[in-house]
């Protein structure tokens, strides 16, 4: 069984025989708390976590032509250019002893994910996105104090409008296919990282591999609208069975 699913992904990543990084893409609006989650992912589950948003403060702050370039950007409430930011992931993969990569706050847009799938040749095993009201997300961000440029109440409300306008294609994108697992994030931090352990389960592990199984196979041969159904009714029973 094993090798017909390692066979499968292999189709369905379009993985060639060397081996690439385990990625998931986390996404959520500002003060979602996605990082906070992320960091609890890394010390139960062993993965490395790659923050777009801390990669791209630390290029500024090296004081480079691309820093200088990135910062009026997010001033702007802009979106960093994609190669940029794939850039300077690509670097912070190779340079990782891991195989196994959490990125927060990427892809921004379908521009991003799109060149990000073409660059890299990899395709995430999941999205992990979490979901939270505006209304506490700007409670969050306005309460949290890090002395951070773009923590005011104009510029949040702009990166609220980015998120929602470009971001959110990119989930319904995944989600055609199967690929993303919701989070309820208005919650207390211990609540909301529950939900998050069972999304990385070994029975979430295995429904992950069926869902990416019959997806492609039935696929093939039933049609798209077929095979999102089916991912659909297998995200139904595994949401009854609490596995994520």
């Amino acid at each position: 069984m094993g090798s017909v699913v390692d066979a499968a992904n292999k189709e369905v990543n379009g993985t060639s025989s060397a081996k690439k990084p385990n990625v998931i893409f986390v996404l959520g609006g500002p003060g979602s708390g996605k990082g906070t989650q992320c960091a609890y992912i890394v010390e139960h589950f062993g993965y490395t976590h790659l923050s777009a948003g801390d990669l791209l403060r630390a290029e500024i702050k090296s004081g480079s032509e691309n820093g200088t370039m990135i910062q009026n950007m997010i001033k702007e409430g802009k979106i960093v250019p994609s190669e940029v930011t794939i850039k300077l992931l690509q670097k912070a993969i190779q340079e990782n002893g891991n195989d196994k990569f959490l990125i927060d706050g990427f892809p921004r847009n379908e521009e991003n994910r799109a060149a990000f799938e073409k660059v890299t040749e990899i395709e995430p095993k999941f999205v992990l996105f979490f979901d939270c009201p505006e209304e506490e997300m700007e409670r969050r961000l306005l309460g949290r104090n890090q002395g951070r440029e773009d923590d005011n109440i104009e510029t949040i409300r702009k990166r609220f409008k980015v998120f929602l306008e470009s971001s959110l294609p990119v989930i319904q994108y995944y989600e055609a296919k199967g690929k993303v697992r919701k989070i309820h994030a208005a919650k207390p931090i211990e609540d909301v990282f529950q939900e998050v352990k069972a999304v990385f389960s070994p029975e979430a592990e295995k429904i992950l591999e069926l869902t990416n199984l019959l997806t492609f196979y039935l696929g093939c041969s039933l049609g798209s609208s077929i095979s999102k159904e089916i991912s659909r009714l297998i995200d139904q029973v595994a949401g009854q069975w609490h596995l994520y």
